[in-house]
């Protein structure tokens, strides 16, 4: 294992050298190829999407009974329906008809009482049991009460709906969040998920390739220099070194600086006024449960947090914000941004929050255009590796966590590299 590097010192994190706290991750580069493998992604599909909890939604998109989404998953070569009960329990199933496997469900959502394939009628309450077989007569021996919607676990956390294409998981979905679950308790998603504006594109880049540019700051001070240019970098701090990493089995957290003397122009001081930007100076700490800000840092801006595999859940005080990155091939990826907000209850609050809304637009924009830059020039076998700094130790750890469940290079002989 190299040897940790010892010159390096952070501002922001009084000092400290965080790979030197997980020295098992290495040090040493970490390899291009499960960004440009097919195997590498046939075996992500196998042994990833369809073996562990997956976020679909949220429980304020199907409040009441009847209530339904539906969530392809190309990754996992289905398409998933997701229903209130009449009982109010949330339910999900294969999104695929007992009779000649037609796509039940074609749109992306709404409300119903029973659901009819377009194809031969067949119906299925909420519930998922077969009510209504058209000719049932012709049919050999036909037991209904045997053809109802395929199953699939399904479970809420924070209000969060994941779900999970393993038949038989070998975990809850507490469990399995553990105790990066645990931080996240307290926090109000609920109130704060009020209002939600929602981007969706289809990029043609890895999907892991979007994972590792939100999992570092280290590129705010150059792409993001026009949108926030001074907002989470200053003189002591300029290229906005993490206050605090946090690394768990299979996820991890990251603590973003914010610049305490950011000096907001006069649009921005009037959003200020009226309600919570993720870009600010005067939060109020006790307002944070305790997993929030761990250090009670009072330059933090926000938290970083990644659930395994595609998830981001990222917190501020009074607003936060997610990430999907959903495996279409090996190089497309299709992107989910949403953007939460508490209900606003005055014009000021409406102002504030659309500026927020425009702003966060204009630097995930900025996020968006290297990417794909970056994808057209992997296959050229210019490069064969990534070389990381200390602030990217959460790309590192990330690369270690696919490994452990992809398994790629398990066993091959010769091949070094820090997964």
């Amino acid at each position: 294992m190299a040897a940790v590097a010892t010159s390096h010192i952070d501002a922001a994190s009084n000092g400290k050298i965080w790979h030197a706290q997980y020295p098992e991750l290495g040090t040493g580069p970490v390899p291009i190829e499960p960004y440009i493998s097919q195997e590498y992604f046939a075996l992500e599909r196998e042994r990833i999407f369809r073996k562990v909890w997956l976020n679909v939604g949220r429980e304020e998109e199907i409040p009441k009974p009847g209530d339904y989404l539906v969530k392809d998953l190309p990754a996992c070569g289905t398409s998933i329906l997701i229903v209130r009960g009449k009982d109010g329990r949330l339910r999900a199933f294969h999104n695929v008809c007992s009779h000649r496997s037609n796509k039940l469900v074609w749109n992306r959502g709404g409300s119903c009482q029973m659901f009819a394939c377009k194809f031969h009628g067949w119906t299925y309450g909420l519930d998922g049991q077969l009510t209504f077989v058209p000719d049932e007569e012709s049919f050999f021996d036909l037991k209904k009460g045997e053809l109802g919607l395929t199953p699939v676990a399904a479970d809420v956390w924070e209000g969060f709906i994941f779900v999970n294409l393993d038949p038989q998981p070998r975990e809850s979905l507490r469990e399995y969040l553990g105790e990066m679950g645990e931080t996240l308790q307290g926090y109000p998603f609920a109130e704060y998920s009020a209002t939600c504006y929602a981007w969706t594109t289809e990029l043609r880049a890895n999907w892991k390739i979007l994972k590792d540019a939100f999992q570092e700051a280290y590129h705010v001070a150059f792409l993001h220099k026009r949108s926030v240019p001074d907002s989470f970098t200053s003189k002591s701090n300029p290229f906005c070194h993490g206050l605090d990493y946090r690394l768990y089995p299979r996820y991890r957290k990251m603590a973003i600086y914010g610049n305490m003397e950011h000096r907001p122009t006069p649009v921005e001081g009037m959003a200020f006024q009226f309600g919570s930007l993720i870009i600010r100076n005067d939060f109020s700490l006790s307002n944070l449960p305790p997993g929030v800000n761990p250090t009670r840092d009072p330059s933090w801006a926000l938290d970083l947090n990644v659930i395994f595999p595609n998830f981001f859940v990222d917190v501020s005080e009074g607003t936060y914000f997610t990430y999907n990155m959903w495996p279409l091939a090996v190089d497309r990826t299709l992107w989910e941004v949403r953007t939460y907000y508490p209900k606003a209850k005055s014009a000021g609050q409406r102002f504030s929050q659309e500026y927020s809304k425009v702003i966060f637009r204009d630097v995930i924009m900025e996020d968006c255009s290297t990417l794909e830059m970056t994808q057209s020039v992997l296959a050229s076998g210019a490069k064969t590796q990534f070389v990381l700094q200390d602030q990217e130790l959460l790309i590192r750890h990330d690369h270690k966590v696919h490994e452990d469940f992809v398994g790629f290079y398990k066993g091959r002989k010769g091949v070094a590299v820090n997964v």
